[in-house]
């Protein structure tokens, strides 16, 4: 078994790990603080940073008061594990979200991937270059859409009939959210109450909301 490690976020990967070693480990996760993603026998952990947990947490946010103010439906499974079995493949994101698929899911204990919908949006923080090719894992198990955040820019990939991802300028799954502006927002939280930068936010969104409503 060959193993690496990449800092500052502490990425550890690991070669021809059993399926059944991942399982046990996403099976027992009490109290873990890490990320695990596994694609047919690699297998990555991640300890997030405090840097990592802040941002993912603040984008996830700006979703979450996007989707309020523009009367979308909405259902977080934050870092659910999901994974398929037959694929020998599974994932924890930083941050996910059923919206367009949120009333699938609303009030499930579990989430069956063969039989339920995959999360409509992925959000991944991914300061520090992920040693592993994480979209092959999205792909298979048909995510729509992923936010990938990498300290400057949110980039925006949406699953193509290929099961490939395209990088597009705008989301599909929240069409409206500011892309754009999100490192902006980021930008202030070392300087700015967190609730505050919310608000400041959310008035945002609301005049934009307005005028293209007005428009």
């Amino acid at each position: 078994m060959h193993t690496t490690v990449s800092p500052p976020e502490q990425r550890v990967v690991m070669d021809d790990v059993p399926w059944s070693v991942y399982l046990g480990l996403v099976e027992n996760s009490d109290g873990r603080h890490t990320r695990i993603a596994y694609d047919q026998g690699v297998m990555e952990i991640t300890s997030p940073s405090r840097v990592h947990e802040t941002e993912s947490h603040l984008i996830g946010r700006m979703v979450e008061t996007f989707t309020e103010e523009a009367g979308l439906p909405l259902d977080s499974v934050a870092s659910t594990t999901f994974k398929r079995d037959d694929l020998e493949r599974g994932f924890e994101a930083d941050e996910s979200y059923y919206i367009g698929n949120a009333a699938a899911v609303r009030g499930l204990d579990e989430i069956d991937l063969l039989i339920h919908p995959a999360p409509d949006l992925v959000i991944e923080v991914d300061i520090s270059r992920s040693s592993m090719k994480k979209f092959s894992i999205f792909a298979s198990l048909k995510i729509p859409e992923v936010w990938r955040y990498d300290g400057e820019c949110v980039h925006v990939y949406v699953l193509n009939e290929s099961e490939t991802y395209d990088a597009v300028e705008q989301s599909s799954v929240l069409p409206g959210f500011p892309v754009s502006d999100v490192p902006r927002w980021l930008a202030k939280w070392r300087t700015t109450d967190e609730n505050e930068l919310i608000g400041a936010f959310r008035r945002e969104v609301r005049t934009q909301l307005a005028d293209r409503t007005d428009g």
